[in-house]
């Protein structure tokens, strides 16, 4: 994919989702909130002082060998995050207003503290049926969309079913500082082996383009990728700013942000943009914006970033309980580089 082919396909994307994301970006910041149909008011839930209960043997032992997946916030007010560093996979969503939305996924090692945590979505139960039972965490959901989350083969885990799973910072306001203590929901981290996603890691593969720097639009939000080859991977940026992560320690705690600075960049060794039909999903926020939902089950294009070089792929995924499969132009499997991949989902034109 060259850098011209590139820019028309970047011009679609934004044509695309601008026409199906039509709400400001107020109304995606704002309308959320309301949209936790189980989110418990902040005065519910413990102060960050205070520990979290052990829960009961049973939820600890069928959660191990499953992977943990949490929905987390990225408006410009939620950020930094925290934990998203300790990712093994961080999936990048369209939401409502031309937003995005993260679903961060731990399997080889859990941090002490991730968010702040959001709410789930139509779509989530489609990408998370790649893995074994994995454990959702999510701060709420639109009502009529609770009974599908119950039906789904995963574990449900928000702040009323697990309240000292969860606690309130007192830097930001609310939404925007609901955090999870990942222990309180797994005993430790599954391992590799939970990582079902279907994806293939090894050496640098054939071919490629040179490339120092990507950017993939939304309506309402930017995410860069600049390689550095003293990081060994690709330094994030979000709307034009670094995404650091804070140190667990100061999460919801640091008005200024100043911890992130020394947690350092976000710089995942792998990126891919995967191309996928957005169609609208039958929910919608408190202003009437309908969901878009990225269909991740089928077939499609891909742009691989790894190692300073950009591959134009192909994607496979045939049912949702399978993982996706990215194959180069001559259809060899593309192996990913060892370490964090970003899935960016973006339409296809």
């Amino acid at each position: 994919m060259g850098h011209r082919a590139h820019a028309r396909r970047t011009a679609l994307t934004e044509a695309v989702l601008a026409a199906t994301l039509s709400a400001a970006l107020s109304a995606g910041c704002s309308g959320d909130s309301r949209d936790d149909g189980r989110s418990p008011h902040p005065s519910t839930l413990p102060s960050p002082a205070l520990p979290s209960p052990a829960l009961p043997s049973p939820h600890r032992s069928t959660a191990a060998g499953s992977p943990l997946a949490v929905k987390i916030d990225n408006v410009p007010a939620a950020r930094p995050q925290t934990g998203l560093a300790a990712a093994d996979v961080v999936y990048v969503e369209p939401v409502e207003g031309g937003l995005s939305r993260l679903m961060a996924v731990y399997a080889t090692k859990l941090p002490e503290t991730v968010g702040p945590v959001r709410s789930a979505r139509e779509s989530d139960l489609e990408l998370l049926r790649q893995f074994h039972r994995p454990t959702l965490a999510f701060s709420g959901a639109r009502r009529g969309l609770l009974p599908l989350i119950d039906q789904a083969p995963l574990r449900a885990r928000s702040p009323d079913q697990v309240p000292g799973a969860y606690h309130r910072g007192t830097a930001e306001p609310a939404p925007h500082n609901l955090y999870l203590r990942p222990a309180a929901l797994l005993p430790a981290a599954p391992g590799e082996a939970a990582l079902t996603t279907g994806f293939r890691y090894g050496p640098l593969p054939p071919g490629g383009t040179p490339v120092t720097e990507r950017t993939v639009r939304y309506p309402a939000a930017r995410f860069t990728f600049t390689w550095s080859a003293g990081r060994g991977g690709w330094l994030v940026a979000m709307d034009g700013d670094a995404a650091v992560t804070r140190e667990p320690a100061t999460a919801g705690t640091d008005p200024t942000g100043t911890a992130a600075a020394g947690q350092g960049r976000l710089a995942p060794a792998t990126v891919v943009v995967q191309y996928v039909e957005i169609r609208t999903s039958r929910y919608h926020d408190v202003l009437g914006n309908h969901t878009p939902y990225p269909v991740t089950v089928g077939s499609g294009e891909a742009e691989v970033l790894r190692d300073g070089r950009s591959f134009d792929a192909s994607w496979s995924r045939p049912a949702a309980t399978d993982g996706t499969a990215f194959t180069a132009a001559d259809g060899s499997p593309l192996d990913f580089a060892a370490g964090q991949v970003w899935v960016v989902l973006a339409p296809a034109t």
